[in-house]
């Protein structure tokens, strides 16, 4: 219990730079938040197929990496090796302050399909993920996603 309080309390962390620009209208995942402005046009604008993109260089890097050819996610002390099914394009979401979120669905090596959520930094071509967790397995939730006071956080399901 007391590692899922401390991952809970590490996403909050994570939220509140971006806490002010998102949505609230979406309760599985963060939502898309109003646009940041650009630093002196030194930063280009990252659009959803940005996202799409990076996340799918992301999987296809991992995947290369590892001996079996899979992606790999920790999920309850153990590595799951899966391989990628689809992005969700209709839920990639810039949060703002250059963090954005996307989500996957992956097969497992066990049969069962698993719900990715996974969060990146960075601009086209140079998005580096943050943070990865397994959200759904076989489309039941783990947990959810609840916004409170202006900030996003998990809530366990179960």
């Amino acid at each position: 219990m007391i590692p899922r309080l401390i991952i809970a309390a590490s996403i909050a962390v994570f939220f509140t730079p971006a806490a002010l620009t998102l949505a609230q209208e979406h309760p599985e995942h963060p939502k898309k938040g109003a646009e940041h402005p650009k630093k002196g046009g030194e930063e280009k604008q990252v659009s959803t197929a940005d996202i799409s993109s990076g996340i799918k260089k992301n999987i296809d890097a991992e995947s290369k990496k590892s001996s079996d050819g899979k992606f790999h996610v920790k999920y309850e002390g153990q590595y799951l090796a899966l391989d990628l099914i689809k992005v969700h394009d209709d839920r990639l979401s810039d949060l703002g302050g250059g963090k954005y979120f996307a989500c996957v669905d992956m097969k497992g090596a066990d049969g069962k399909t698993y719900d990715i959520d996974f969060f990146l930094t960075g601009q086209p071509d140079k998005m580096k993920v943050t943070e990865t967790s397994v959200h759904k397995i076989d489309e039941k939730p783990l947990y959810n996603w609840k916004e409170e006071n202006g900030k996003w956080h998990k809530v366990l399901t179960g």
